[in-house]
């Protein structure tokens, strides 16, 4: 399978499996539900726009790359809190700590397949 094809499918995943976890925060009281998620709104379409219409240009790598980041990031901002323990150990816990680890792996796959296809894309301009 191509790497381009591999970044658009783990871009995806990455951005399905963080809005799961957005919708799981708000349901569980880490995030208030408001007009504020209006913001996790625009980061998905920015996201979803760089992958599906800018997929391949440097642009829409460069997109996947940032919503690699903040995938992988997830993981780290939620299981430092002083709150992780008692959500992961109380009712649906196992669901909030697999998203979390699920999305941190999509994220980081998403991470080494954008650098690649940046990467790619360098040295075959280069030679």
């Amino acid at each position: 399978m191509k790497n381009s094809t591999q970044l658009t499918i783990a871009s995806l995943l990455s951005l399905l499996l963080l809005s799961l976890h957005f919708v799981d925060d708000i349901h569980r009281g880490i995030s208030p539900a408001g007009a504020d998620n209006i913001g996790a709104v625009v980061i998905l379409v920015v996201w979803l726009v760089g992958i599906l219409l800018l997929g391949e240009r440097r642009l829409g790598i460069a997109i996947m790359l940032l919503g690699g980041v903040l995938a992988a990031g997830m993981p780290v901002l939620h299981m430092r809190g002083s709150r992780y323990p008692t959500i992961a150990e109380g009712d649906g816990g196992f669901f909030f700590v697999w998203i979390l680890v699920a999305v941190g792996t999509a994220g980081v796959y998403t991470i080494i397949l954008a650098l690649r296809e940046l990467w790619i894309r360098r040295a075959g301009r280069a030679g």
